[in-house]
């Protein structure tokens, strides 16, 4: 869509400051949002789209987005700063006011229609919209604005699972889920909003007032665009996909948590909604399996130097397959490798990876490198497998079954290393995890 509008579009990017300075994760990518801010530009520009500027919101002098602005800057990408307002959004004149939207700089832009995304919820969309609109005002441009929405789906319960995801996947916003007032009010018909929404419509209402636009929008349902509901055939799977989410959501949290990255409250939350609607993490498959893998090395007195991990993996047809870690290999590993021998029908006996090549990786790891532990990680695992392909037909023929795991869910019992994570966001798995720490009791590695 954008492709097709791109010679009547300008288009803004927006970041929170507070997200950036906190190192917030952004979960497609895997990247800190200063570095997945850069990865969205680039992307956007080889579908031949330019970012006219970006806008770092909530700014009050953090050091990282001054970081970020600089290095934008110097690359010939123009920056806006957006200050933090206080007291936002309950002092709804304050906001409308000169010290409020008047503070925030007036964005230039040359064409019709303004395309403003951001980074991901709460990266101040909405501000920045309505902080123009005020500016245009007075400058004595007529505009408006709507929103493009997915959830939460407006006409479908507000507990429905799908709308529970979003309250989930919010969680580190404080999002709650709520019945439209105003929609109730001026429709009499039950909407899902959620709390920001409400608050910010009480804002946009007085800006609209403000610049003669009284009367565009009723309520905050009415000012989205959001037709996933007609796109439902199925509500039965639609239903067990929220539930899935809030349970990936519920490890996510836990594993952020671990990471420093996210507040102890907030895997509290997803918590929270999942005791009042029943949800249990076992509804995730590949959770007890990895668990008994897990529970089966530490009884048969394997692993690695005292620590027992399990990983899981559910195939295309449903399959699962597990691996456990080894002085060798990590969990991810192993099970990785598993996976491709069923993939590629390989029977169990055989081995993938050359010894000689295993053990010349032990070498540098150890001595060379000061490493922990000679284990390979799923990152390593894979180059060796690259490698004895040139010896190995056998190993070519795992190799090629690679791809077949793309879109497959997977847990882990402990938290993945970075060469593990890595590797596994390459391939496209989707993993969870119980983030037990593996070898560090305080240093993740």
């Amino acid at each position: 869509v954008l492709k097709a509008l791109k010679s009547q579009t300008d288009l803004l990017f927006c970041v929170s400051a507070k997200d950036i300075q906190k190192g917030r994760i952004w979960g497609d990518y895997g990247l800190t949002y200063d570095n997945g801010t850069l990865k969205t530009l680039d992307d956007l520009r080889e579908h031949g789209l330019e970012v006219r500027a970006v806008v770092i919101s909530r700014y009050s002098g953090e050091e990282q987005a001054n970081r970020l602005r600089a290095y934008l800057e110097r690359h010939g990408v123009c920056v806006y700063l957006q200050p933090e307002l206080p007291d936002y959004p309950h002092d709804v004149d304050g906001i409308v006011s000169e010290r409020g939207y008047g503070s925030y700089p007036d964005m230039e832009t040359a064409r019709p229609l303004v395309v403003v995304a951001g980074a991901g919820p709460g990266s101040g969309k909405m501000g920045t919209c309505l902080a123009q609109i005020y500016h245009d005002h007075r400058n004595g441009i007529i505009s408006g604005f709507a929103k493009f929405e997915t959830f939460p789906i407006w006409s479908l319960p507000i507990a429905h699972p799908v709308n529970l995801a979003y309250e989930a996947a919010t969680a580190d916003l404080g999002d709650v889920n709520v019945v439209d007032p105003f929609h109730l009010e001026a429709y009499n018909v039950v909407a899902v909003s959620y709390n920001r929404d409400v608050e910010n419509f009480r804002i946009m209402k007085r800006v609209l007032d403000r610049v003669g636009a009284r009367g565009t929008y009723h309520s905050p349902t009415d000012m989205g665009v959001n037709m996933v509901y007609q796109g439902i055939t199925d509500d039965e799977v639609i239903k067990e996909a929220g539930r899935q989410e809030i349970i990936r959501r519920h490890f996510r949290y836990q594993w952020e948590t671990l990471r420093r990255v996210e507040h102890p409250e907030t895997p509290q939350r997803v918590k929270k909604i999942m005791l009042e609607h029943d949800i249990d993490v076992l509804e995730r498959r590949v959770v007890a399996p990895a668990r008994l893998a897990a529970a089966e090395a530490e009884s048969s007195g394997k692993g690695h130097q005292g620590v027992f991990c399990g990983a899981a993996i559910e195939l295309e047809d449903g399959t699962v397959v597990t691996g456990k870690n080894s002085p060798l290999l990590h969990a991810e590993a192993a099970m990785i490798l598993n996976a491709a021998k069923f993939l590629g029908k390989i029977p169990d006996a055989i081995h993938l990876l050359a010894p000689g090549i295993i053990a010349s990786i032990h070498q540098l790891k150890t001595r060379n490198l000061q490493g922990r532990s000679p284990s390979l990680n799923l990152s390593e695992t894979l180059v060796a497998l690259a490698i004895s392909c040139a010896t190995n037909p056998t190993a070519q023929l795992a190799l090629e079954t690679l791809h077949q795991l793309r879109g497959c869910e997977m847990h882990t019992t402990h938290a993945p290393s970075r060469g593990d994570e890595e590797a596994l966001r390459k391939l496209g798995v989707l993993v969870t995890t119980d983030a037990r720490p593996a070898q560090h009791q305080f240093l993740l590695r």
